[in-house]
């Protein structure tokens, strides 16, 4: 994570990781598969991170649009201060292989966990479905955030408006 942050998705290389942890290359690739599966599982332990914090320190508002969109107010605050990180992140999770797909799969079902635990009381009956649907809009501000089609203000914005309108 640390190479990713200081220069991007380019800058991590399995060479450097086993430098920096201090292990053998081939130790690392007995765990990843490849650079994408390596920032794949470093995308799924930030996630797990914000989990943890977000179970002390709960999201707050007066209904479930507004404690989701807190929610995800919160992570792109988050994210918005390591862009270089996020977008190697991003990057790596477009990929194919299945250590990526697990990955991918295990984030989303972390962040549909979150934002149906904030909804809490008063969400609709359907509220997995919802926040699936909000995960995909929560993935398509976070691209164009990174993409530089949209600053973080207008993307907390959008999603605010989606989590209103789905919620």
């Amino acid at each position: 994570m640390s190479l990713a942050s200081e220069g991007g998705y380019e800058a991590v290389q399995m060479r450097d990781v086993a430098e920096r942890a201090d292990v053998a290359l081939g130790t690392v690739y007995r765990y990843f598969n490849s650079k994408d599966h390596l920032l794949a599982a470093s995308l799924v332990y930030w996630n797990d991170q914000l989990a943890d914090v977000l179970r002390d320190a709960p999201v707050t508002g007066g209904d479930a649009a507004q404690r989701v969109a807190n929610l995800l107010e919160r992570s792109m605050r988050a994210m918005s201060r390591q862009p270089r990180l996020v977008a190697a992140l991003l990057a790596a999770m477009s990929s194919l292989e299945p250590g990526v797909t697990e990955c991918r799969e295990r984030v989303a079902t972390t962040m549909e966990g979150l934002m149906v635990r904030a909804a809490g009381d008063g969400a609709p009956p359907d509220i997995a479905e919802r926040t699936r649907i909000l995960g995909h809009v929560w993935n398509s501000a976070l691209l164009s955030w990174i993409h530089g089609t949209l600053d973080s203000r207008r993307a907390v914005a959008d999603l605010e408006v989606a989590c209103r309108l789905l919620l």
